[in-house]
């Protein structure tokens, strides 16, 4: 099995245990005399098994991208790159966003509202590091589609 195919059942996973999630929930009173649509026994043995399965594909994922080197870069560390890269520059867009917002003044009495930083400039940097996010993801979406899953 490829990584990808291995991250896309993860998802699945957790899909799958929310829904259980959801259905353990609809299930939990009834009135009495009553019985539950679905018996809630059956449900938790189902989301032992699937969150036990859950657990073995992620330490395989994790093993997988920790095994997995190019150019002297584990998966690992391009994933911790990648998700700091993506935060910083959420956080830069938000700044940037306050910054370029225009102050009305209603009369050139009123105090004049300024940047505090060369919005141009940072953009640039943002724009750059932008570039190199998407750069990142192709190549960790690359690997991902050519590695096979390390099992332990």
């Amino acid at each position: 099995m490829k990584l990808a195919e291995a991250l896309a059942l993860r998802a699945e996973m957790k899909t799958k245990i929310n829904n259980i999630h959801s259905r353990l929930n609809q299930n939990a009173k009834v009135q009495e005399g009553e019985k539950p649509a679905e018996n809630p026994y059956i449900l938790i043995a189902e989301l032992d098994n699937v969150s036990d399965e859950m657990a073995k594909l992620i330490k395989n994922i994790n093993y997988t991208n920790c095994m997995t080197v190019e150019n002297g870069v584990s998966l690992t560390d391009m994933i911790a790159e990648k998700d700091v890269l993506q935060k910083k520059i959420s956080v830069l867009r938000s700044f940037l966003s306050e910054t370029s917002a225009v102050v009305n003044r209603y009369s050139n009495t009123e105090i004049k509202i300024l940047s505090t930083v060369d919005v141009v400039d940072l953009q640039k940097k943002v724009d750059t590091m932008s570039k190199h996010l998407r750069e990142l993801d192709m190549n960790i979406q690359r690997i991902n589609w050519t590695i096979d899953l390390i099992e332990k």
